[in-house]
């Protein structure tokens, strides 16, 4: 999912290309995803290439923005009542529909609504060798007691969804078949949020948004859609009748076909982007590299005792057995395996964890959501 340099593609990347369609809209694609954006501004097209499947249900819009009232029955700020479901406006006008820009490393979709007293502007962009749609939304929000989504209905049989929490993810049902499942309608996710069926699977993932729902519904054509909506503001009046007023900006991304790993990896990238900084023009080794995507390094930093020791903070994300390779990129003495306050442990639970080999490199094996904290001593 990360961005070719600028000014190149990346090796293997196809351009993008943008074409109008028919009937309004655009077309964007990149080889990997075909993106069809509507007269509306809303994505009704999402097709996965290498899956050869479509993502948005049939007759359905993502990326559909959509309005509630929001009138708790106690505690303004602080519930959400399950009966706001009862009324929701889609937001469908535009005031502005336009391609801003488009080069052979991506292309934008802007869109500018207007509704209540407040204004959303969407930046709507497909990269050259990304399989996500990123979402940038602005907006101006003056409402009262209102409660903005942002709704992905996708064609995917999903029975539960992986939500991420700290260090790994939890699965909560899809149905309401008890009165704890039904009082489930508001979730938590941190960075995404994802559904699947066997061999095929979605995410939503997000920079700043910990608020979801997911509903399924049957079709008339006996297939079934499976709804995934972000939480983006609130208007309670108490205790701050100003609460959230003002500009915000907010994204979110769509990544069709993406297994629980291209979610972590989207998650982090949408909240870790890249940095360009101008340099020599040399390659610059990491200070860790990770061999293996399901061992995620959640944290490099220096250690806390000013001994300029490097502590690495790792955790399986998949939920199984994960095994890694680990390569510092400076000299290295010796690998000790510690708690998270960077306090050497008595009994390392992790087998392997402190042999480090001649090239610098630790193999790890971790088992399901395990933490790891190693300490690399530096000469």
């Amino acid at each position: 999912g990360g961005a070719a340099p600028a000014g190149q593609l990346g090796a293997g990347d196809a351009p993008v290309t943008a074409e109008e369609r028919p009937g309004g809209g655009w077309v964007l694609a990149n080889g990997l995803l075909r993106i069809e954006v509507d007269g509306r501004g809303l994505v009704v097209s999402a097709y996965d290439e290498e899956g050869r499947r479509e993502s948005v249900a049939p007759g359905e819009a993502a990326n559909l923005l959509q309005i509630h009232p929001d009138l708790p029955n106690h505690w303004d700020a602080w519930d959400v009542d399950a009966f706001y479901r009862h009324n929701v406006t889609d937001l469908t006008g535009t005031d502005a529909l336009e391609l801003a820009e488009t080069d052979e490393r991506a292309a934008t979709v802007r869109v500018a609504r207007s509704f209540g007293d407040s204004a959303v502007v969407q930046r709507l962009t497909l990269r050259a060798g990304a399989k996500v749609l990123d979402v940038d939304t602005e907006v101006d929000w003056h409402e009262s007691e209102m409660f903005l989504k942002a709704a992905f209905p996708l064609d995917v049989k999903a029975e539960r969804s992986a939500a991420e929490t700290q260090f790994g993810h939890v699965f909560r049902p899809t149905h309401t078949n008890t009165s704890w499942e039904a009082a489930k309608f508001e979730i938590c996710a941190h960075r995404w949020l994802q559904v699947e069926e066997p061999g095929w699977g979605a995410a939503v993932v997000n920079d700043s948004t910990y608020g979801h729902d997911v509903t399924r519904t049957i079709r008339e054509d006996g297939g079934q859609t499976t709804t995934v909506r972000l939480s983006l503001l609130r208007a309670p009046r108490y205790p701050d009748p100003e609460t959230d007023q003002g500009t915000h900006r907010l994204r979110f991304a769509l990544a069709p076909g993406a297994t629980v790993g291209d979610a972590v990896r989207e998650g982090h990238r949408i909240n870790l982007p890249e940095r360009t900084v101008r340099g020599g023009g040399e390659a610059v080794a990491p200070l860790v590299a990770v061999e293996g995507d399901q061992v995620v390094a959640e944290a490099v930093k220096l250690a806390d005792d000013r001994s300029g020791d490097v502590v690495v903070r790792l955790y399986e994300s998949h939920g199984g057995r994960g095994h890694a390779v680990l390569r510092a990129g400076t000299p290295v003495t010796s690998v000790t395996e510690t708690d998270l306050l960077e306090r050497p442990l008595p009994e390392p639970e992790t087998t392997g964890a402190h042999t480090l080999a001649a090239d610098g490199s630790v193999e790890v094996t971790l088992r399901p959501f395990q933490i790891l904290t190693l300490r690399f001593a530096r000469p």
